[in-house]
């Protein structure tokens, strides 16, 4: 265990900042999950030859999805840093990172949901529409149903880009593993640091992609 001493001998710190990367991740992932989840839905249904077809609507979310997906997240954290101290009183710290992370992950979880939603099979939703259910029947009944295993699959493809996110944000005074990978780790050249750190992220990632598939097979029919 002798390459790992450091690691050991700062294994409270390292516990610390492996919670503040959940804290980060779990937060950041309900709002971005929610957000993002009904600006798919508006997107799918207001899309040309949709059940509540608008051009208008359509086009901004559009735009305004492709605009935001296409800031570099270290740009999007100064860029709203402003809006981030509003509300949350301070720029800096897991939970002002909460903020810059969600508007990250909110247009790519949304453009995620659209394609997973538009992939329903179509004579469903006409049948839906033939038999009178009302929009939001459709969506609960139609989409959000036929497109569970699709939803899940794009969730954890999101929460897993969320957690590279969450380490990124921890370069910037956010804390948590990116923080400790980068300032103890690689600045002390401590490199088992590093592997400790990476050996984290990779149990999440493992973790959010098993009982994603579990999820898929329980919901897929």
């Amino acid at each position: 265990m002798g390459f790992f001493s450091y690691s050991l001998s700062i294994k409270d710190r390292i516990i610390s900042d492996f919670k503040v990367t959940l804290y980060m991740l779990v937060i950041s992932a309900i709002f971005a999950g929610i957000l993002g989840l009904i600006l798919g839905v508006i997107m799918v249904v207001t899309d040309k030859d949709r059940i509540l077809e608008n051009r208008i609507i359509y086009s901004i979310l559009d735009k305004l999805t492709n605009l935001f997906r296409a800031i570099p997240f270290v740009i999007l954290l100064a860029l709203i840093a402003p809006f981030t101290k509003a509300i949350i009183g301070t720029r800096i710290g897991a939970t002002a990172a909460i903020v810059p992370l969600t508007f990250s992950a909110v247009p790519f979880f949304a453009r995620q949901v659209e394609q997973a939603l538009a992939d329903v099979n179509s004579g469903k939703v006409e049948a839906a529409e033939a038999m009178g259910l009302s929009p939001v029947e459709i969506i609960t009944r139609v989409y959000l149903r036929e497109g569970l295993p699709s939803l899940i699959r794009v969730s954890s493809i999101t929460l897993i880009s969320l957690l590279g996110l969450t380490a990124m944000a921890g370069t910037v005074g956010a804390g948590g593993i990116g923080d400790l990978a980068i300032a103890v780790g690689y600045q002390r050249y401590k490199d088992d640091v590093v592997i400790v750190s990476v050996i984290l992220i990779l149990i999440v990632v493992y973790l959010i992609q098993g009982i994603a598939n579990y999820l898929i097979r329980k919901t897929s029919h």
